[in-house]
């Protein structure tokens, strides 16, 4: 096993059991609850296997569904956002992600902070329209979207910045 696949299956585990222990038990005036498990999308490497990158995702969402009992919405948001990460990448990179010199873990440009931004807009809009499930609630979904997303963009920066791999 090599050691970016040790890392990523690491990542995987820690994020899912920070979530699941963690920030599943953090829930704010019913609006704000982090969800940094997206992270491990997020940091996939950007040369790794796009397919490895689906699959991966679609467990780390059905785990976490399970552990909230919550019908697959975590799936299906996981699932959309890593579908949608390359085009992503290409509207907050332009041409640094033709050529993967993109590393998200490197101090926080605008570049990355609107790709990291974009990337928990979608997740938690898919996660929440999901979860309501009907458009009489708009203003409650986006209104969970925002201030969740405020939150887990917080929580996201500051876990990029402590599981940052030291430069050798």
């Amino acid at each position: 096993m090599n050691s970016t696949l040790l890392y990523n299956l690491s990542r995987f585990v820690l994020l899912l059991a920070a979530q699941v222990l963690i920030f599943n038990n953090i829930n704010f005036l019913g609006y704000i609850n982090p969800f940094p498990y997206i992270l491990f999308i997020i940091l996939y490497p950007v040369n790794g296997n796009k397919y490895s990158l689906l699959l991966a995702s679609f467990f780390l969402g059905l785990l976490v569904d399970m552990f909230c009992n919550s019908g697959g919405v975590h799936a299906t948001a996981c699932v959309l956002l890593a579908f949608l990460r390359p085009y992503l990448f290409r509207f907050s990179f332009g041409l640094s992600y033709e050529y993967q010199t993109v590393r998200l873990n490197d101090s926080l440009t605008p570049e990355r902070f609107s790709f990291i931004f974009l990337a928990v807009v979608i997740h938690h809009f898919t996660l929440f329209i999901l979860e309501i499930f009907t458009l009489e609630f708009i203003w409650s979904i986006l209104l969970r979207t925002l201030i969740s997303t405020i939150f887990t963009i917080l929580v996201s920066i500051l876990l990029i910045y402590l599981i940052k791999p030291n430069k050798r």
